[in-house]
C-alpha cells in the first residue's frame, strides 16, 4: 500500500467494519467508530492512536485477507499512527532527534575526559555541567513533546473531565485494552496471552520508578544536603535498581515478542523505532545498574560517562519516537472516555 494511500484505506476498511460490526467487544476503537458516519483525517488518527494492535479483530475477521475486501485493521491503523506521530512532532523533521543527540552527547563528552579517578561522580563530570547539559536537553524536549500534547489534544477534541480523567487514567495503568477480558491480547499470533502486557507493565512501571529514583535524588541534594553516590538501600538507589529491572525486562520481551509476530498485523518500517527505543531504554537500565555495581572501583569514571550518553540519547529521541505513543494513545483514551459520556462530537460527520 503506497504511503499516499493510507489515509484512503483506513477510510475504505473502517467503513466496512462500521457495516459489520462483528468486533464490536473486542476494544475501545469499535465503539469509537460506530459514533461515526465517515472518517476524517481527525477521526483516523485518533481511531489509530486508541488502536492497542492486539490484532484480535484480525483474526476474527471473514473479511481479512484472502478475501477481496482485504481487511487488516491492525496494519493499516498501524500505519495511520505512525503518520500521527509525525504530524505532531516539532519540529517537523525527525532528523532533529539526532541532531540533538549528536549536540547532547558533543557537550557530554567535552566536559569529563581527563577527569577520571576521582572519589565521587562529580570529580568525573562537575554537577554544575551536569545539570546545566541535561537542563538544556531536558528543556528541548518538554518543549517539543509539549508541542506534541497540544496539537494531538486540539485535533481529537479532549477536554478535562473529572470522571473521564480517572477511567483513562484506569485504562492506562492497567493496560485495559491488552487484557482481552484476562486472557490477554492475540500477539504475537492468534493465540491468546498476558505477555505482551506485561511485558508493557515492566517497561511502563519501571520508567516510572527510574523517573521517581531521580526526583527523590534530587531532593536529597538540594533539600537535605546529601551528595550522591547514595547507599545501597537508600530510596534513590532501591527506587532506582527496581526501575532498571524492570527496564531490562521489559524491552528484551517485548523485542522477542516482536521476532515472532505475525507479519500481516505489523508494519515492518516501524521497526527500526521500535527497536531504537526499546534498545536505548535497555541500555540506559545496564549500564545505570553496572555504575551502581562497579561504583567503587577504578570503572567508575568511563561507565559514568557511558551511561550519561545512553540517557542523553534516550532523552534526546523521545518526541520523535515510540515514546509519544505512550502520550497521544492516553489522549485518546480520555477522548474515547468523554465520547462514552455524551461528551464531544465526533469529527466526521455526526453521531449515528
Amino acid at each position: 500500500m503506497p504511503p499516499s494511500n493510507a489515509a484512503a484505506e483506513g477510510a475504505r476498511i473502517l467503513t466496512i467494519c462500521n457495516a459489520c460490526r462483528y468486533c464490536q467487544g473486542y476494544c475501545a476503537v469499535f465503539p469509537a467508530m460506530e459514533e461515526r458516519h465517515g472518517f476524517a483525517p481527525a477521526d483516523l488518527n485518533y481511531l489509530a492512536n486508541l488502536c492497542h494492535n492486539c490484532a484480535e479483530c484480525y483474526y476474527a475477521c471473514q473479511y481479512a485477507p484472502p478475501h477481496e475486501f482485504a481487511v487488516n485493521v491492525p496494519s493499516v491503523l498501524t500505519e495511520i499512527r505512525a503518520r500521527s506521530y509525525e504530524e505532531y512532532a516539532w519540529p517537523k523533521r525527525r532528523q532533529a532527534a539526532w541532531v540533538l543527540a549528536a549536540v547532547a552527547l558533543a557537550l557530554l563528552t567535552a566536559v569529563p575526559f581527563g577527569r577520571y579517578g576521582g572519589t565521587g561522580f562529580y570529580a568525573v563530570v562537575p554537577h554544575a555541567a551536569m545539570v546545566g547539559v541535561f537542563g538544556v536537553l531536558s528543556g528541548l524536549v518538554l518543549a517539543a513533546l509539549g508541542t506534541g500534547l497540544v496539537r494531538c489534544w486540539k485535533q481529537f477534541g479532549a477536554s478535562v473531565n473529572g470522571a473521564a480523567l480517572g477511567q483513562a487514567a484506569r485504562d492506562v495503568m492497567r493496560l485495559e485494552y491488552l487484557r482481552s477480558g484476562g486472557a490477554g491480547c492475540t500477539y504475537p499470533d492468534e493465540r491468546h496471552s498476558e505477555a505482551r502486557r506485561w511485558f508493557h507493565h515492566c517497561t511502563f512501571y519501571g520508567f516510572l520508578l527510574c523517573f521517581a529514583s531521580t526526583t527523590v535524588a534530587a531532593f536529597y541534594h538540594y533539600g537535605l544536603g546529601q551528595i550522591a553516590p547514595y547507599p545501597y538501600f537508600s530510596p534513590p538507589v532501591v527506587l532506582g535498581m527496581a526501575g532498571g529491572v524492570g527496564l531490562l525486562v521489559g524491552p528484551v520481551g517485548l523485542y522477542l515478542l516482536k521476532r515472532r509476530r505475525d507479519a500481516a498485523i505489523a508494519d515492518a518500517r516501524q521497526d527500526a523505532m521500535d527497536v531504537t527505543f526499546a534498545g536505548l531504554l535497555f541500555a540506559t537500565s545496564f549500564t545505570g545498574l553496572l555504575l551502581l555495581a562497579l561504583r567503587e572501583s577504578t570503572a567508575m569514571g568511563p561507565l559514568l560517562v557511558i551511561h550519561l550518553a545512553a540517557v542523553m540519547a534516550l532523552f534526546a529521541t523521545l518526541p520523535y519516537g515510540k515514546f509519544v505513543h505512550g502520550i497521544y494513545r492516553s489522549v485518546a483514551l480520555l477522548r474515547y472516555a468523554l465520547e462514552q459520556r455524551g461528551g464531544g462530537e465526533p469529527h466526521g460527520a455526526g453521531k449515528r
